[in-house]
């Protein structure tokens, strides 16, 4: 339970409505995206200023509260998740873009600015904010920041901590403080780096300033249809091999496609075993080639058709049935696990013949949605939450996948994260040496392990053992 003197004082902080203490309301915090594990948080506050963030955990920290930031709870690996005796920090009302310096093409936004609302607001100097995970309607820079997101242009553009040139955060303590800046280069330890990825586990990232990417002065987007998944992959392959690289290379397999068509009426074939959304991008002079060259390797690997999107209108609508696929998949299935697995791409054949064995296996459905150019696999496993035995089959099948990905050379998150979801895999990839040095890191800046408690490191309690106590994950 939450001191009520606590309660009282953090209100008189942030004002009362700014404060959500009431069992019903409380509830809707109890998960993020990953559903497999609730708690109930004992309570939650939604600060409207970096100060106030700083405020709130200098009390916490005086009445020995653990405290757990979140923002706008689309983490697919439990990263918000908190418990009954702990605040948690909703940074939702912090979305104020604080500059945008065309000149020098970087932006100060704070941590509940929604992902693709950056980009709007600079399109049209011929600018945008890169990063483009599939939940950029909803997800905010603070969130992407705290897990390193990644997205479709992963390939050719990077990940989060490739665009961010500072940070300011609230330390474990209270203190609020500034790493990076805004210039390209600094000496010394890459400190913004450090704290990119950590899942807040050593602060709460209240701003962050970030690189503006000029917008591509041309763009070619392609639909690849194929009659089976290893031909789909062998193209991913062919095409990173003939030193092409796209600005995206994303793959939906059948299940995808099912739900995806249902939802949206794009156009794709029911009965293919996957598509290939490949874009490339650039100036103007070299566009045509690299399409060509794009369409005629994916002939070579036997595609049904191929076809180049006609207008904008067009590109935006493939791009529509990828990056709200995940949702589309509801249509099949109560309840489903988006899994998050790295591998060599020349893995990626194998690996998604053995997704679908481990399918069979378990008797469950599995539908792929894959950042194919770069190995990024999200598995999304089908099952009945209201079933324990079901949900002991998706756990295990997850464990199957993720060891694989591990086997293959790969690793257990390209964008998730961590969170409650995998803490048991840390042991199975990482040495004891490297995780004793990730503890004493983590140690340091979060001494009273106050600051997101029980999450990524071995020392938490990870998604089977809460679900399942006593039993052991077969990892």
């Amino acid at each position: 339970m939450i001191s009520s003197d606590l309660i009282n004082q953090i209100a008189h902080i942030t004002g009362p409505d700014a404060v959500v203490s009431d069992a019903d309301e409380r509830r809707v915090y109890e998960a993020d995206a990953f559903t497999l594990v609730r708690r109930r948080p004992g309570l939650i506050v939604l600060p409207g200023s970096a100060e106030q963030v700083a405020a709130i955990v200098r009390l916490c920290n005086e009445f020995d509260t653990p405290f757990v930031p979140r923002g706008a709870g689309t983490g697919l690996a439990g990263g918000a998740l908190t418990r009954d005796d702990a605040v948690m920090i909703s940074l939702n009302r912090m979305r104020a873009i604080r500059r945008i310096d065309l000149r020098n093409r970087i932006a100060e936004v704070e941590a509940g600015v929604i992902n693709q609302r950056l980009t709007r607001a600079v399109e049209s100097s011929g600018l945008h904010f890169a990063p483009d995970p599939s939940s950029q309607q909803a997800c905010t820079i603070g969130g992407n920041v705290a897990t390193n997101a990644g997205g479709p242009h992963t390939l050719k553009y990077g990940v989060t901590v490739d665009h961010v040139l500072g940070v300011e955060f609230v330390d474990s303590a209270g203190g609020l403080r500034r790493v990076g800046g805004e210039a390209d280069e600094f000496h010394g330890p890459d400190l913004t780096g450090f704290v990119v990825g950590c899942e807040g586990t050593f602060g709460i990232v209240t701003a962050a300033i970030v690189r503006l990417t000029r917008l591509p002065e041309a763009v070619r987007t392609m639909l690849a249809v194929f009659d089976t998944l290893d031909d789909a992959t062998h193209t991913v392959r062919d095409v990173i091999a003939a030193g092409i690289v796209p600005a995206a290379m994303e793959m939906m397999d059948h299940g995808v496609l099912t739900a995806v068509e249902a939802a949206y009426q794009v156009g794709f074939p029911q009965d293919a075993a996957a598509v290939l959304i490949i874009e490339v991008d650039g100036p103007s002079s070299g566009i045509e080639r690299a399409t060509r060259d794009v369409l005629n390797i994916c002939n070579a690997n036997r595609a049904r058709t191929v076809r180049v999107a006609k207008d904008d209108a067009e590109r935006a609508l493939l791009w529509k049935s990828r990056k709200r696929a995940a949702g589309a998949l509801g249509r099949l299935t109560t309840s489903y696990c988006t899994q998050d697995g790295v591998v060599p791409r020349s893995e990626l054949p194998d690996l998604i013949r053995e997704i679908g064995e481990v399918a069979v296996r378990h008797g469950l459905r599995i539908a792929n949605l894959v950042h194919a150019g770069d190995g990024n696999i999200h598995p999304n496993i089908m099952f009945d939450e209201r079933d324990p035995d079901e949900v002991r089959r998706a756990l295990s099948a997850s464990c199957e996948i993720l060891r694989s990905c591990i086997r293959r050379g790969g690793t257990v998150t390209g964008e998730h994260g961590i969170g409650v979801e995998k803490i048991e895999f840390l042991e199975m990839q990482f040495s004891p040496a490297e995780i004793g040095l990730m503890l004493r890191v983590r140690d340091m800046l979060n001494p009273r392990r106050l600051c997101n408690p029980d999450k990524v490191f071995p020392d938490g309690k990870g998604c089977w053992e809460v679900r399942f106590p006593g039993k052991q994950a077969p990892v």
